[in-house]
């Protein structure tokens, strides 16, 4: 039986150090993931580009790759990115 008690991770706002969290916890990353996951290293923000691809998409199309990526540091990443690209939307 699993422990009832979830385990809060601290997530940053920073892309790079999120793409680090999913590498060490995603073992087996679905080929889709990759390209985003790999320009995600390479963003501080949500505001940078890569190359010509905006932050907000790069993260965008992240997440919809990502959807066999499970587990509780999964929905807790995800949960923040998306945060991240609202808080984007609104500015």
């Amino acid at each position: 039986m699993k422990n009832s008690v979830e385990t809060q991770i601290q997530i940053p706002d920073n892309i790079s150090q999120i793409a680090q969290i999913v590498k060490n916890d995603w073992k087996k990353v679905y080929f889709g993931a990759v390209p985003y996951l790999i320009a995600m290293q390479s963003l501080n923000t949500i505001q940078d580009y890569f190359y010509e691809d905006s932050g907000t998409s790069i993260v965008n199309y992240f997440l919809a790759n990502a959807t066999t990526w499970r587990g509780e540091t999964a929905r807790q990443v995800k949960a923040k990115l998306k945060q991240l690209v609202e808080r984007q939307g609104k500015n």
